[in-house]
């Protein structure tokens, strides 16, 4: 799925979809990325229970968006100049993160142990990115011979997708009961909130990043080239921070890792709105990538870790919907409001800094309110 999105997206890249005046292009994304909010507000809440108890489901739920994705890139061949490619390529959209939801859902199933959970979504992040680089420089030298040859290939590595997903476990019931009090009472705890309000919130700053990158560039000399080369250094720097988080975890606690995950994206956007240009946006976009995932990676492990007696499958995957629905809000922003790079960048910047300011808050509060609790238990008389 990786490789075929990597190849997808090459094709795209001297498409009507991108070379279109920024202007007409606005409407479009603005009414598209609406519609593709639909399947995470209104049909996950409703159809995802259901699947998640049938026999497979999520595994067919992930066969089928990997046939969909194929048929998607079919059609788009002989549109590369059409208006028709526009609800083609959000329709991918759509499916890709469909994908995601469903992949968070499957990883805790084929994990023979709970504390292999991190390592094993590190190792997938990072052999992901790997798949995703490595796909991009043969499709890049297709395109040069025509952009129709390479959706062809993207159509056929889709086709051997749904190939591979057919071997996953079909006996796998995501959730065989409704949740119970013991695991909506973890599930809301204060330490699994904070963790999942920060992941919301980093996965929002990475959709906003996306999306003012690919409409602030268009005004820029060799616009598509630098934001091709923003979306590869972010995709290598994603594969860095998957790499190293699990060593850094051994060393750090999980809200530390988040306090920094926040921390840095503050001052990176800070730092980058002094840098300005070109420049400072591509580095801005591999430091909000970088610490995502690093962020990730730490609110997985709370989750883990607080909420021994939830479904894992369940839970990510609900989480999950949360995270796409952050990504494609908060990309609505750029796209509905021209903003100017610098801005972008500082907002980024102020986000950043206010998200780890609240957190470091709640944090205190919630050590504070246990320590009062706890004064309160060693004042009262004790029993005879």
């Amino acid at each position: 799925m990786v490789a075929g999105e990597a190849v997808m997206t090459v094709a795209l890249a001297d498409s009507l979809f991108l070379s279109i005046s920024p202007d007409a292009a606005r409407g479009k994304v603005i009414l598209f990325l609406a519609l593709s909010l639909t399947p995470f507000a209104v049909v996950a809440p409703f159809i995802g229970p259901l699947v998640d108890r049938m026999k497979g489901g999520r595994r067919l739920v992930v066969i089928l968006a990997a046939a969909l994705r194929a048929l998607v890139s079919f059609l788009m061949i002989g549109r590369i100049d059409s208006l028709t490619l526009f609800p083609l390529a959000f329709a991918a959209l759509v499916l890709s993160k469909t994908y995601a939801v469903s992949k968070s859902a499957l990883v805790p199933t084929v994990v023979p142990a709970e504390r292999e959970l991190v390592d094993a979504n590190s190792k997938l992040g990072l052999l992901s990115g790997v798949v995703g680089f490595a796909a991009v420089l043969p499709a890049a030298l297709v395109q040069l011979v025509s952009p129709h040859v390479t959706l062809v290939i993207s159509v056929v590595v889709f086709v051997a997708a749904v190939l591979s997903a057919w071997h996953l476990p079909r006996d796998v019931r995501i959730a065989t009961s409704p949740r119970s009090r013991v695991e909506i009472e973890e599930l809301r705890s204060r330490r699994v909130r904070r963790a999942v309000a920060a992941m919301r919130l980093m996965r929002g700053l990475v959709g906003l990043m996306f999306f003012h990158l690919a409409f602030w560039l268009r005004d820029q000399k060799a616009g598509t080239v630098w934001f091709g080369f923003a979306v590869s250094l972010a995709s290598i720097a994603t594969m860095v921070a998957n790499a190293a988080a699990p060593i850094v975890r051994r060393r750090l606690r999980e809200e530390t890792m988040i306090i920094v995950a926040l921390g840095a994206v503050g001052v990176g956007g800070f730092v980058c709105t002094w840098v300005g240009g070109v420049t400072g946006g591509v580095i801005l976009a591999a430091t909000v990538n970088a610490f995502a995932a690093t962020c990730k990676l730490a609110y997985e492990a709370v989750v883990q870790s607080d909420a021994p007696d939830a479904n894992r499958a369940r839970a990510f995957a609900s989480f999950e919907t949360q995270f796409q629905l952050a990504w494609v809000g908060a990309g609505l922003i750029p796209v509905v409001l021209r903003l100017p790079g610098e801005l972008g960048f500082f907002v980024v910047g102020l986000v950043g800094c206010v998200g780890m300011l609240l957190f470091v808050l709640r944090m205190r509060a919630a050590r504070q309110s246990r320590g009062v609790r706890a004064r309160d238990r060693a004042r009262q008389p004790r029993r005879a």
